[in-house]
């Protein structure tokens, strides 16, 4: 029986759920309730399966303070998703990798709002980095998108 429901609990504790075997992530987002662009960042997920959550939290240094994001990776919304946290506007197809191939890291970091990411579509897109990064701070590249 023990072998049984450990993957279960497994899968409950990291938010990822099987359905006719179609895998199912769950994301919970803190956002702050007036933001915009927090909100179509949760469209882009849903439009890719996940199954979202959406917190409204009236000061958001709390969950970042909670949740220990460096400062200088702070952007306007935060999640958790799989079992990692999730900075700002990172693509979904990043997080669909970092679930897949489940890195030692403590999550991914989009810092500030670059013009381009998923929520933040408008005129003139910039190049940005996804960064990964450790219970230290420690940070390196996981992916570059350009426009």
């Amino acid at each position: 029986m023990r072998s049984i429901l450990a993957p279960t609990i497994l899968a409950i504790a990291l938010g990822v759920f099987s359905c006719n075997g179609a895998e199912v992530v769950r994301a919970t987002v803190y956002k702050s309730p007036t933001c915009g662009c927090c909100g179509k960042w949760i469209e882009h997920l849903e439009a890719a399966g996940l199954e979202v959550e959406s917190v409204d939290v009236a000061d958001m240094s709390i969950i970042k303070s909670d949740h220990d994001v460096p400062t200088r990776l702070a952007s306007c919304h935060t999640a958790l998703i799989g079992g990692y946290l999730i900075e700002g506007h990172v693509p979904v197809e990043d997080i669909e990798r970092l679930l897949e191939e489940r890195p030692d890291i403590v999550g991914l970091a989009v810092p500030g709002m670059p013009i381009g990411s998923p929520g933040m579509e408008g005129p003139n897109p910039e190049s940005y980095d996804v960064l990964a990064f450790d219970a230290t701070g420690a940070t390196r590249s996981f992916a570059t998108h350009h426009p």
